[in-house]
């Protein structure tokens, strides 16, 4: 059972480093403002993403941490298993867990030998469904076993395993067009939460200089590259960091704009986006951002 989420949160790359405290007031001030949900990953050397959701979720009291994404070579499927139901359990079901394979780049200096990601996602899904949760649940809480998930799903192999072994995926770096896909392939029933960036500019300018700021990391992957080309960017788009590529994947205008691009993906079939304000800073919460867009977004 998942909890309410609405069709709008945020998704935020800094709150996998920001300290506890500035993490609660950063939550505080997004469920004030109106947002369901608050969207985080998880990164080498950054934040435990399951101490930093304990941490954040008994800050506040009614936002639901999105998890974008656990990384499965961060620990075995018990441990997830565990840890999910655990948080659930503590603070009134407002966990959310996404999944990922992360990234070779991430994953070979923890010693690890990055697999196939589909088989070894499959694996790791195989094994979670054969798990308990020991320790007594709510019963307003018992139908949560085994674990909902969703995936951290790109392309269409993934996608797949995500309609056939998991509750829905949560893809990143991605347009409007490729949510349609997503849907295509997830059908009707599953979760599909594409996380959508944005600048509040009008200056065609300093919104592309910000964006490609931001594309940067994701372009140095394997993974975001391959995503990308299959949307139908050149290597020339990532290479260059083309205008096509920024104004297609990062949402930037007044905020109207930003909402039109959002409602794209709704219309497209996602059931929650979780927009993620991007500035030169990375470690800018960006709150102001959030507060301006909210009237725009929140009715959607």
């Amino acid at each position: 059972m998942f909890p309410a989420v609405g069709k709008v949160g945020v998704f935020s790359v800094p709150l996998e480093v920001v300290p506890a405290r500035a993490g609660i007031a950063f939550a505080r001030e997004l469920e004030e403002i109106g947002y369901s949900a608050v969207w985080t990953g998880e990164g080498l050397g950054t934040r435990e993403l399951f101490m930093n959701a304990a941490a954040v979720l008994a800050g506040t009291d009614k936002i639901v941490w999105g998890a974008g994404i656990v990384n499965i070579w961060a620990r075995d499927p018990m441990t997830t298993v565990s840890a999910t139901n655990t948080i659930n359990e503590s603070y009134g079901n407002r966990f959310l867990l996404g999944l990922g394979i992360s990234h070779r780049e991430q994953v070979d200096p923890r010693g690890h030998v990055y697999g196939k990601p589909i088989d070894v996602m499959r694996r790791y899904l195989e094994a979670m469904a054969k798990l308990n949760f020991v320790s007594p649940m709510p019963a307003e809480l018992a139908q949560t076993r085994p674990v909902s998930h969703i995936l951290a799903a790109l392309r269409t192999p993934m996608l797949k395993l995500a309609a056939e072994a998991s509750d829905g995926a949560h893809p990143i770096l991605t347009t409007p067009e490729h949510t349609a896909h997503a849907r295509e392939i997830l059908g009707p029933d599953k979760l599909l939460v594409p996380a959508q960036a944005f600048i509040l500019s009008n200056d065609a300018s300093e919104a592309r200089r910000i964006g490609r700021a931001y594309l940067a990391w994701y372009l140095g992957t394997e993974n975001f590259r391959c995503s990308l080309l299959s949307q139908g960017f050149t290597e020339h788009d990532l290479d260059t960091q083309s205008d096509h590529l920024v104004d297609s994947v990062v949402a930037w205008g007044d905020e109207s704009k930003i909402r039109d691009h959002i409602k794209r993906h709704l219309d497209a079939g996602a059931d929650h986006v979780p927009v993620q304000a991007v500035a030169l800073d990375p470690l800018d919460l960006c709150i102001e951002s959030y507060r301006r867009v909210a009237a725009a977004l929140l009715e959607l």
